[in-house]
């Protein structure tokens, strides 16, 4: 029996994004499809100054599905994704940063969920490309952490989603397209999923300075969107939030409990090894069982491999 595929329409706003442009249009053309068929990939250039045009021209050359759309000055996001309502001719609109790559089976498993009717958005589970190696961007991995433990609670989308095209334009007003997009489908009955399996990847900021300036907007964007037109995103529930918080910070503070048991019995077995090789001149050539790791029930043979076992297996 054949599915009936599910359609949809891609778009993708833009500003400058010469370095990203190429890989992401790559990204989408090489997704990996079952349930799902892309009818159309849909560009909207604000403004750019660089050469964004001229590489989505090039790959329109080779993918009939690549439309571009110029916008001669930079309008803000918001009417460039009524740019790409205007044009999308999909009933699922797929709607996706520039400065993003989506894994290769992203799309799928957000467009499927689509099936169940009762279903108006999914979102993508957003991964830091950043090197946490310095503090900037061990604090965007850490953000993007407790985002995705709170939209496994509650979704709060953004950078990728999809969504049903149940209106045709956005409030030029509006500031987090994602959020208002989140605010129409959940007044329409509708439900909003998060899909954590469907990873979207980002570069997060490279300075404190633009660290603040992003979560400084974002926050301005949320409190506008609560303040005017009474919807209030998750990110927005501070006892919900803290909650989370605190759950990592107790994680850490058991991790670094284990790590000092760790060294402590560590150093108390040398300790004693110290004692029977210089001392009591014993080398342990027939070992002293330790008998636990020898359990029928709790040995290797009782437990499920890790992945990464299965893996060299087959």
């Amino acid at each position: 029996m054949t599915i009936e595929k599910i359609r949809c329409s891609v778009g993708v706003t833009a500003y400058n994004e010469e370095a990203n442009i190429g890989r992401l249009l790559q990204a989408l053309i090489d997704q990996r499809l079952y349930e799902v068929e892309i009818t159309e990939i849909i560009v909207v250039a604000s403004g750019c100054t660089d050469r964004t045009e001229e590489i989505v021209r090039e790959y329109m050359a080779r993918d009939p599905r690549i439309q571009l759309y110029v916008q001669e000055r930079r309008e803000g996001k918001t009417s460039a994704v009524n740019v790409f309502l205007a044009h999308a001719k999909e009933k699922i609109c797929v709607l996706e940063s520039g400065d993003t790559l989506p894994r290769e089976d992203a799309i799928e498993k957000m467009v499927r969920m689509f099936r169940d009717p009762a279903v108006g958005m999914t979102g993508a589970h957003k991964v830091a490309v950043n090197t946490p190696d310095h503090i900037v961007g061990l604090l965007s991995h850490l953000r993007l952490k407790l985002e995705h433990q709170l939209c496994l609670e509650i979704p709060r989308l953004g950078e990728l989603i999809a969504f049903r095209k149940v209106f045709d334009q956005l409030p030029l007003d509006i500031a987090m397209d994602e959020a208002f997009v989140e605010a129409l489908i959940v007044r329409r009955g509708m439900q909003v999923r998060y899909a954590p399996d469907a990873v979207v990847y980002s570069m997060g900021p490279q300075t404190v300075g633009d660290f603040v300036k992003q979560r400084r907007r974002n926050f301005v964007g949320h409190l506008y969107l609560r303040e005017k037109y009474g919807y209030q995103v998750s990110s927005l529930q501070n006892i919900r939030v803290l909650r989370i918080a605190l759950e990592e910070i107790w994680g850490a503070i058991r991790l670094i409990a284990a790590l000092a048991a760790l060294a402590s019995l560590e150093a108390y077995s040398r300790l004693l090894g110290a004692w029977d090789y210089y001392v009591k001149k014993e080398k342990h050539t027939v070992w002293e069982m330790a008998w636990s790791t020898k359990d029928p029930g709790q040995g290797v043979q009782g437990r499920e491999l890790p992945l990464e076992t299965e893996a060299i297996e087959r």
